[in-house]
């Protein structure tokens, strides 16, 4: 795995698992713990995050390349790359390793050479990722009976135990 200067773990499943559920109840968990909290998610939808009609959209339209939208509590940047291409995570945690996180959770990236928790959801009907990934380090699962291996099995429906998993494995807990 590389080394991206910054801790990453990607949560990986197919569409319909319940992956953004788990992270909307897991960070406030690490960041109740000390944690600076970064997200990367990727989609394969075109974003757009303006509209017709708006300033920063037209000024976009125009040309400028990056387009920074910065209000008193936040800031967007919109990059647009010259033809269409699959996302660079290296870039994208290199960003972030600029904005001073302490951990970079990754939705998306599945086949990505990062550390990964699968959540997996037998009703779905969808084989498992963890035989096929050497990346996995864990399986959250509603199913207590699956087999998982080496791996160590995680309840899906408890994201303080996820949350505990993740600062063992990472050895933050001891910077908190």
């Amino acid at each position: 795995m590389r080394d991206f200067g910054i801790p990453a773990v990607g949560i990986a499943a197919p569409s319909g698992t319940g992956k953004t559920t788990l992270l909307i109840r897991l960070i406030p968990l690490l960041k109740n713990r000390g944690l600076r909290v970064g997200l990367i998610k990727k989609t394969h939808h075109d974003l757009e995050l303006d509209r017709p009609g708006k300033d920063s959209f037209e000024l976009r339209r125009a040309g400028a390349n990056p387009v920074m939208l910065r209000s008193p509590r936040r800031r967007i940047v919109v990059t647009e790359f010259a033809a269409p291409r699959d996302g660079d995570l290296a870039d994208d945690l290199a960003d972030f390793g600029r904005g001073g996180v302490d951990l970079v959770l990754v939705e998306g990236y599945r086949g990505a050479a990062i550390p990964k928790i699968e959540l997996h959801r037998p009703a779905l009907g969808r084989a498992p990722l963890f035989p096929e990934d050497p990346h996995i380090i864990a399986v959250a699962t509603d199913d207590p009976g699956l087999p998982t291996a080496a791996l160590p099995r995680l309840d899906l429906n408890r994201p303080e135990a996820i949350a505990e998993f993740l600062l063992d494995y990472l050895s933050l807990h001891a910077s908190t």
